[in-house]
């Protein structure tokens, strides 16, 4: 079968999107999601983004790693799902979705989203590094020398041997200025550094937060593929009102034999 398909990137985090409405793509072919991710059979990308039907809600997100699997939720896929509704016409400023970790608010304008990302309530804070669970499991460290540090022998070390095998995705930082820290993320899934990571920097920044890094409630993050911003509310150790706001590019559209 020929199947149509979008090319979206949120500060260089790229998804094949598909609009799922007709329910005719084949979810349970993790072989083909994969092949069409891979960059040197398929179309290339860091995932697989299916928009469907929902009764409560615009529309409804499904997203596959670029292994095939089906994963959890992804801020930057999350913000690029919104770009390609509002192109289809589904809504005009703002609209709801529902995705894996329950309901989203989200807002365009011109080609920058804003995305409610869920609440927060439990930032594990070890010695030298925090996790939390911001839709996706994230491990968040400070380093020295971000841009000569080996993010992808790192990364995959700790996915591996800290996380077994569920993993977690490795966010590396370093503090830039009081309310901005560059992010490098190995991603679980794509096993490898991608160019940005939505959940990822939302976890950096609540966790920068936590630890008391900052103070500030709105956080700068640039990554590889651009900059992203963080923002939030917090009272008493939960972090609510947690927005991810930037880039969602639309790249081309194709059709591909499957």
């Amino acid at each position: 079968m020929d199947l149509e398909f979008y090319k979206y990137q949120g500060t260089g985090n790229d998804f094949i999107m598909v609009d799922n409405r007709s329910k005719t793509f084949p979810k349970n072919k993790t072989d083909i999601i994969a092949k069409l991710c891979n960059r040197n059979f398929g179309i290339g990308a860091d995932g697989l983004i299916l928009l469907e039907e929902d009764t409560d809600t615009d529309f409804k997100m499904v997203y596959y790693n670029s292994d095939g699997n089906e994963s959890t939720m992804c801020g930057n896929g999350g913000r690029c799902i919104v770009a390609f509704a509002h192109k289809l016409g589904l809504f005009e400023t703002n609209t709801t979705f529902i995705a894996i970790d329950g309901l989203h608010h989200a807002s365009i304008t011109n080609d920058i989203v804003s995305l409610q990302m869920i609440d927060v309530d439990d930032v594990k804070i070890f010695d030298n590094y925090v996790f939390t669970n911001t839709g996706s499991p994230h491990h968040v460290q400070l380093v020295n020398e971000l841009n000569e540090y080996d993010v992808f022998s790192n990364g995959r070390k700790i996915r591996n041997n800290v996380y077994g095998t569920e993993g977690s995705n490795v966010n590396f930082v370093e503090q830039i200025t009081p309310n901005t820290f560059r992010v490098r993320t190995y991603e679980r899934g794509v096993e490898d550094e991608t160019l940005a990571c939505g959940t990822g920097v939302t976890a950096v920044a609540i966790a920068m937060h936590a630890t008391k890094k900052t103070n500030n409630t709105s956080i700068i993050l640039p990554v590889e593929g651009g900059e992203l911003e963080v923002s939030f509310e917090e009272k008493n150790n939960t972090y609510t009102n947690v927005f991810l706001k930037g880039p969602a590019t639309f790249v081309f559209k194709g059709k591909i034999n499957i």
